[in-house]
């Protein structure tokens, strides 16, 4: 199925590694010019040569997402190199941070204030584009207990309701907003990958919760993010897909 993204601009943060990688990788598989960062420079220069194979613009550049300027930056360069802005990805996140206040303050500087700064610095774009899209990446830690009282759960669960009122505010200006809540994926050298290497018992009992039997994919996250973000899905708004294999067990309605 023609997605109809070819040609069109997605800027997303956290995109050099990971699941932001793999959005970035399918977005510019679909013809999407793609604006990526990251911390690391080096990463980001290398991903912005491997992204360019698939024949399409890319503008990159490392970002303190924590930082307003530094993320002001970085959507001006990216606007100014590739013509705008109709996708906006926010998938960057401190992880599990610890669950002291410099942990707490981590997540919320982080994943909830780096995804509302980006909205606010993107929307004049998004305004301009016939297709202006927010996609934000939660968790299924949002959806149930999991893990105890952490700043990463607590966080991710704020950016759906977040996500879920800017798409009431953003309708009327033909901005669409939709989330999505991963379940465990596995990435080789991610944060799934250590814990099978130094805590095979936690790894194996999470693979035992999930029907499917396996973990997911950043390919499979990346291929529902293109889907939402894509003029194919032009009437969903408001949305928090969930990808998990069967992993919550609340009955979704």
């Amino acid at each position: 199925m023609d997605l109809e993204l070819n040609g069109k601009v997605a800027l997303i943060t956290g995109s050099t590694k990971g699941i932001g990688r793999g959005i970035a990788e399918r977005l510019a598989a679909e013809g999407c010019h793609v604006g990526i960062c990251a911390r690391n420079e080096a990463e980001v220069t290398a991903a912005i040569s491997e992204l360019e194979a698939h024949g399409v613009k890319v503008a990159g550049a490392a970002v303190d997402v924590a930082s307003a300027d530094s993320m002001q930056a970085w959507v001006d360069h990216c606007v100014a190199t590739l013509g705008g802005v109709d996708i906006f990805v926010s998938n960057v996140s401190a992880g599990g941070a610890d669950a002291s206040e410099d942990g707490w303050r981590a997540n919320f500087e982080v994943d909830m204030l780096a995804t509302w700064r980006g909205v606010q610095q993107v929307t004049p774009h998004l305004e301009k584009s016939d297709a202006g899209n927010i996609v934000v990446i939660s968790s299924t830690a949002a959806l149930e207990a999991f893990a105890g009282a952490v700043p990463y759960s607590a966080v991710k669960a704020a950016l759906l309701n977040y996500a879920g009122n800017l798409a009431q505010d953003m309708a009327p200006k033909g901005i669409r907003v939709n989330s999505v809540s991963p379940g465990p994926v596995f990435i080789d050298g991610g944060a799934w990958d250590d814990i099978k290497q130094a805590m095979p018992e936690i790894y194996e009992g999470t693979v035992a919760a999930i029907p499917m039997g396996r973990m997911g994919s950043a390919a499979e996250v990346a291929d529902a993010v293109a889907f939402l973000a894509s003029p194919r899905s032009g009437f969903t708004t408001g949305t928090n897909m969930v990808l998990d294999g069967g992993f919550t067990k609340r009955l979704q309605f």
